[in-house]
């Protein structure tokens, strides 16, 4: 069978130790994005098998009913909004589910913060261009951080924050809120008061129709002066274009975003990267080497097994009577 593995931007995929699991098979790695549908369909016509890695490419009917010889798709980590499983099922193709860990983006995330905070990349850059001391960033310790979903990402950062000396009020699910009070921390009495109390907002929900564009421009701009926002889930949660424009109006002061309403973004005046008030990064949440070897490895061997007629972790199990 043919494989083809999606959106390794950055060529490592074949390096990483897990890789050897592939051996002697027939593997193809795509290492550019392909966002039409009709092209991208024709660079995997002859695949049977496909590996996603991550979200980076959407999985719809338009683009699998193009492949006929399509039968598994393996997922690096876990389906989200990027694939529409029904879909899947409809066209007999198989899916099966990755497993994840909240512990790379959790890091990244409190960096962010962190260097936001700090304005640390500010001081780096005018350092680098001959200058000293241009700026002045301020603590965590004392500040007020807000945690919009206390999942097992949204339960790491509530521990940095202890660690650092802030305090934490959460937001989100009923249960959310309940595991929080229950780990020692306080809720928000609504959403208002949670953007208007909060230093410091971070976003940690997962992207489904409940939650696209959850955050809205009135939410935004209710947060204090010298505010921050951290948003390393994803861009859809924020209402379209509202961040942008809030952060122009000065609510919240300051941003530290990881992720983007279309990615990946090459455009070097894209108009956040131009913000002084912004520190971006390309969407590294993830993108960890223990993190990719335990996705990628999780996802061959679905492969492995689905070829050896042992399918593991298949999300839609009907499909696989008729195959």
């Amino acid at each position: 069978m043919k494989i083809t593995i999606l959106d390794d931007y950055q060529h490592v995929i074949e390096k990483l130790d897990c890789f050897k699991i592939l051996k002697d098979q027939n593997v193809e790695i795509l290492h550019n994005t392909e966002k039409n549908v009709k092209i991208l369909a024709e660079k995997l016509k002859d695949s049977d098998i496909i590996v996603l890695t991550r979200e980076r490419t959407a999985i719809n009917e338009k683009l699998i009913s193009l492949l006929p010889n399509l039968k598994l798709i393996s997922q690096t980590g876990k389906i989200s909004n990027h694939l529409n499983l029904s879909d899947c099922t409809k066209y007999q193709i198989a899916v099966a589910e990755g497993i994840g860990s909240p512990i790379a983006p959790a890091e990244l995330t409190w960096a962010l913060l962190l260097n936001t905070v700090r304005q640390i990349p500010n001081a780096m850059e005018e350092m680098k261009n001959g200058k000293w001391q241009t700026n002045i960033g301020s603590t965590i310790h004392g500040k007020t951080i807000g945690i919009w979903g206390y999942g097992k990402i949204g339960q790491r950062i509530a521990q940095y924050a202890k660690v650092f000396g802030a305090k934490v009020i959460v937001w989100g699910s009923e249960s959310s809120k309940a595991k929080a009070i229950e780990h020692g921390f306080k809720k928000a009495n609504s959403k208002e008061d949670f953007f208007k109390d909060a230093d410091i907002v971070t976003l940690h929900l997962r992207l489904n129709e409940s939650t696209y564009g959850i955050v809205k421009e009135s939410d935004l701009l209710q947060m204090k002066d010298n505010s921050i926002l951290i948003n390393a889930a994803r861009a859809e949660l924020i209402e379209k274009g509202k961040l942008l424009k809030s952060l122009k109006a000065g609510k919240p002061s300051y941003a530290g975003v990881d992720v983007y309403e279309e990615e990946p973004i090459y455009d070097k005046n894209y108009e956040l990267l131009k913000l002084p008030n912004v520190i971006c990064t390309p969407h590294l949440g993830y993108v960890e080497k223990s993190s990719y070897e335990l996705y990628f490895r999780n996802a061959f061997e679905n492969v492995l097994n689905f070829i050896n007629g042992k399918p593991t972790n298949i999300a839609n199990p009907e499909v696989l009577e008729s195959l």
